[in-house]
Order: structure tokens, then C-alpha cells, then sequence
């Protein structure tokens, strides 16, 4: 049995599609029992937010699965299979594990290092485990992912790594704009997701007065403005993305935060918009979106500056940044060699068993014609050469059983215990489960 990984996030679908492939905490329990359906399905977990939409599944052949979660996608948001492979991203076995880990230290979110997918891992295991549909495989795996990531946060500064970007962008715009400019004070922020949240705190600490939330829902943008404004006692509201020009005309900053793989802002909103403003202040556009949020050519019109991210790489607090989601990668790579090396030695761990269980055999039958062909041996004699000859046996099996385990560790570890299996005719049976600990998930915070 190998892992597979189906999904679709931010990085790799406009934000229609996953909004028909969101799965609510109501539908999801329906969804991994119709996974768990499909007879090559062994375990289920499916992760849901606002950003991504990844189905982890325990299965016995790659391309049958594949077809299995396709097909329970596709009934839930009406896309066909060719629609979702589009925009999704697949991975198998050793990579679906490096992903979830990259997910669980918050490297993959829209805002790098964020914590709150912590919280949505244990909540798809958690929903998953009461589908009955998480055996030892994914279980072990949401657990290491938890630990990973909880570690990732304890030992690096990855938690201000969003934030810093947001406040370099803000500080750059500034010293762009000029020092003996009046201070910005009204602002546009496009995107009312994790991001675009981001942005709005960084915001308001930077002296910001006036904000306008515009997102594609504008309910959405309406529910982050009124929050925005009790948290931090300023005037904010929401706009649609239709009033984008109207509501940067008169901006001071504009920052664009969301997960789009396309630009939001277009050439044509900024010129709209430039038409329509009164001041001589240049506009300033804050583009934090990866890929790029904002049409490149709009930073050519007159009176308009782009800062995105690519230019404040050389920053020193965006290089800390930098470095700290570079420690925590560090830790992922570390965590995942160690597990899957454990993983490898425990696949070879029944033909181990099987090669021991071979040789107590064999021990135990010429103990048997030994006791038949020498009778009068008494029984202290019988005890001294039955111990003798199960001696040189585990003598003989010790070093290979111990190098074949560590020989798995390995990516081709398995051919040795498949050589193993075939100049002793060894027939493993299925490994017994690791057993679930009464403590599961709720012990990792």
C-alpha cells in the first residue's frame, strides 16, 4: 500500500474553482466514506480551507485511486475530471509525505508560517478518524505531521515571516513615496484571505486610518472590514472587485494579497483609476501575491510605483524572512528522511520475521530427530544442545536480519528483502498493525 495525494490550493487554481471544490465540515464526513467505498482505498483524510482542498489516501494501486477521488470530487462540485486535473497536483508515496509535511510547517500557506493549519490537520484527522476510515498508515503520518510542524514553530521565527513582508512592502512604499509627503493614511487592500488579513493588521500599526477590503464575495470583504474596524477603532469597509478603479482613486497605498494564479489588477484598473484621482501623490501599489497579483505593465503608467516581492528580496528583514522558512525547510527535510527511513525498515520487518520464524522451525524439527535418534540423552544433555544449536542459529541470522534493516533505509532497501525472500523461500505474512494509542491527535497542541 502506498500514499496518494489529489489536491488543489491556492497555488495551482483560481479562486472559482476551489470555491466549487470547498467541502464543508457538514459534507466531508459524507465524502471520505464515499472514498472509503472504492475497494482500492484502504485509509481516507480529506483537508479542507479556504485555500486548498487535498485528499490523502492509503490505497493498493495508483491509477484506480486516482479515478476514486476524481470521481467523488467531481459528484461534489460538478467539475469533470479534466476540469480539476487542470489546476490540481498529485503526488505519490514519498513525495505526497514531503507535502504534507511542507503543509503542516505552514511553508505551502498564502502567509508563510501561519498556524492555522495546524488546526485544519487535526480537525481532517479528527473527522476522519470518526468515519472510522484511519488506520495505522495515516495515523502515524497526521501525527509526525502535527509534531513537525509544532516544532517548526517552536524553533525557528517562522511565525513572523508574513508579517515582516507586509512590513518591508509598507516601509519600502513609504521611503518611495517620499519622507516629506504626508503620511499615508487611506488604503486599499485586494483579497480578504489570510493574507489580505495580514495585511490589514500590518496596516493599521503603520498609522493606516481609512481601509477598503475589496474581494471577488463582497459579503467576504464586508466581514473582514467590520472586524478590521472594531479590532483596531478605524473607518474600514468592503467593496466588490467591480469597484476596484472607483475605490483606488483616491487611495494613498494599495495592497493586493491574494492567492490568485492569474492577475487581479489589471493595466486597465490601475489607468481607470488614475483618471479619476485628484491628488499629484504617486499611487503606490504593495503586490504580496506569488505568483504576482498585479499586471507588471501598470508599474509604466505615470505616477504609479509597484513594490512587489521580487523586489524586496535583498531587504535585511525579508532576507530573515528568508532565512527562517530556509530553517524550517531544514527541519522537514531532516523529519522526513527520518521517517520514511523508519517506514522502509518496518516494510522488511515480516520478511525478518519470516526468515527467524524459518530457522526456529528448522531448530525445532532437529531437535525433535535428535531427541528420536539419541534417547538416553538426559535432560540437562537435551537442554545443552537444544540451546547450543539455537545459538548458532541466531548467530548466523543476527547480521543479516540487522544489515537487511539497515540496507531498507534506503530507496532500494526493498530489493533486499525481496533477495532475502527468494534464496529462502519466504513467504511473509501481512505485518501485524501498529497498534493507535488511546492518546491521539488531542495531546499535540
Amino acid at each position: 500500500m502506498s500514499l496518494l495525494l489529489f489536491g488543489v490550493s491556492h497555488r495551482s487554481a483560481p479562486v472559482p474553482v476551489l470555491e466549487r471544490l470547498s467541502v464543508s465540515d457538514f459534507d466531508r464526513p459524507k465524502l471520505v466514506e464515499s472514498l472509503m467505498q472504492s475497494r482500492v482505498v484502504n485509509e481516507a483524510m480529506l483537508v479542507s480551507t479556504c485555500n486548498r482542498i487535498e485528499v490523502y489516501a492509503v490505497v493498493d494501486a495508483f491509477h484506480p485511486a486516482l479515478e476514486a477521488v476524481g470521481q467523488v470530487l467531481g459528484e461534489h462540485s460538478g467539475l469533470g475530471l479534466g476540469e480539476m486535473t487542470g489546476h490540481a497536483y498529485v503526488h505519490y508515496s514519498e513525495a505526497a509525505v514531503e507535502h504534507l509535511f511542507t503543509v503542516a510547517a505552514g511553508l505551502d500557506s498564502m502567509v508563510v508560517g501561519e498556524q492555522q493549519i495546524l488546526g485544519q490537520i487535526r480537525a481532517a484527522y479528527t473527522a476522519a478518524d470518526e468515519c472510522r476510515s484511519v488506520g495505522s498508515t495515516l495515523h502515524e503520518l497526521a501525527q509526525q505531521a502535527l509534531r513537525i510542524g509544532k516544532r517548526v514553530h517552536s524553533e525557528t521565527g517562522i511565525d513572523r515571516a508574513g508579517a515582516s513582508v507586509v512590513s518591508v512592502a509598507l516601509h519600502r512604499a513609504q521611503t518611495i513615496r517620499g519622507e516629506g509627503q504626508v503620511p499615508m493614511r487611506r488604503a486599499v487592500v485586494i483579497g480578504a484571505g489570510a493574507m489580505g488579513s495580514l495585511a490589514t493588521t500590518q496596516l493599521a500599526r503603520e498609522g493606516i486610518s481609512e481601509m477598503i477590503i475589496v474581494n471577488r464575495t463582497a459579503e467576504r470583504a464586508d466581514e473582514l472590514a467590520a472586524g478590521v474596524a472594531e479590532k483596531h477603532g478605524i473607518v474600514a469597509h468592503g467593496a466588490g472587485i467591480d469597484q476596484i478603479a472607483e475605490v483606488m482613486a483616491d487611495a494613498d497605498i494599495v495592497v493586493t494579497a491574494t492567492g490568485s494564479v492569474t492577475p487581479v489588477l489589471q493595466v486597465g484598473d490601475v489607468h481607470q483609476a488614475l483618471l479619476r484621482r485628484k491628488s499629484m501623490i504617486p499611487l503606490m501599489i504593495c503586490d504580496l501575491g506569488l505568483p504576482r497579483n498585479v499586471d507588471p505593465v501598470a508599474g509604466q503608467l505615470p505616477g504609479v510605483h509597484i513594490v512587489d516581492i521580487e523586489s524586496l528580496r535583498g531587504d535585511s528583514a525579508t532576507r530573515a524572512a528568508a532565512d527562517d522558512a530556509e530553517a524550517a525547510r531544514s527541519i522537514v527535510a531532516t523529519e522526513l528522511a527520518g521517517y520514511l527511513a523508519a517506514q522502509r525498515q518496518a516494510q522488511v520487518t515480516p520478511t525478518v520475521a519470516a526468515l527467524r520464524q524459518r530457522a526456529a522451525d528448522v531448530v525445532e524439527a532437529e531437535i525433535l530427530r535428535l531427541e528420536g535418534r539419541l534417547p538416553d540423552l538426559d535432560g540437562d544433555q537435551r537442554d545443552e544442545v537444544a540451546k547450543t544449536i539455537r545459538r548458532v542459529a541466531d548467530k548466523l541470522l543476527h547480521a543479516p536480519t540487522v544489515r537487511v534493516k539497515q540496507l531498507a533505509s534506503a530507496g532500494n532497501g526493498d530489493h533486499y528483502a525481496e533477495a532475502l525472500r527468494e534464496l529462502f523461500e519466504l513467504k511473509p505474512g501481512t505485518a501485524e498493525q501498529v497498534a493507535i494509542p488511546d492518546a491521539g491527535l488531542e495531546d499535540i497542541h
